[in-house]
């Protein structure tokens, strides 16, 4: 659910319009501190680096302005976010379960891989190749269930 976030932020980044300004350098005599605007600040200190300069518009401490609703967005009431939040988690939990059934025989399917041998596998090489799949299996069940119990942590 984060990689999804993440993408869909660096997509909203990505297809950002820029915009067009004169860049100056603005020293503050007495501290010495360094700004960079849009904006010539007072008469002295400042210098124009660059005229008509593609710039982007991102906080300089990186927060986050909260995204304001339209208006006409359609809201839900208290109970319908409630009821929606436990159908949410009662599918989460049937996930779960199932996952872990799942993780369960992928387990068990390793573990018979593992203790059995052929005789054209002398080499160990050969049974780690053949068992391969199985771990990938488990790992791959392992990982899910992580994945949900964090999702049923994140719930309300």
């Amino acid at each position: 659910m984060t990689l999804i976030r993440s993408l869909a932020a660096a997509l909203l980044l990505a297809c950002a319009l820029p915009a067009s300004a004169d860049i100056f350098k603005c020293t503050d005599p007495i501290s010495g501190k360094v700004t960079y605007t849009n904006t010539k600040i007072g008469e002295k200190g400042c210098t124009l680096l660059s005229k008509d300069q593609n710039v982007s518009a991102v906080p300089a401490n990186g927060a986050k302005k909260p995204a304001a609703s339209p208006t006409d967005f359609p809201k839900v009431d208290n109970s319908t976010q409630r009821a929606r939040d436990n159908d949410r988690r009662k599918i989460l939990e049937t996930e779960l379960a199932s996952e872990e059934r799942a993780l369960e025989s992928a387990k068990k399917e390793l573990a018979e891989q593992e203790s059995m041998r052929s005789g054209g596998e002398r080499n160990f090489s050969r049974v780690q190749e053949r068992v391969k799949p199985f771990q990938d299996q488990v790992e791959l069940h392992e990982r899910n269930v992580e994945a949900i119990r964090a999702e049923i942590a994140k719930l309300r």
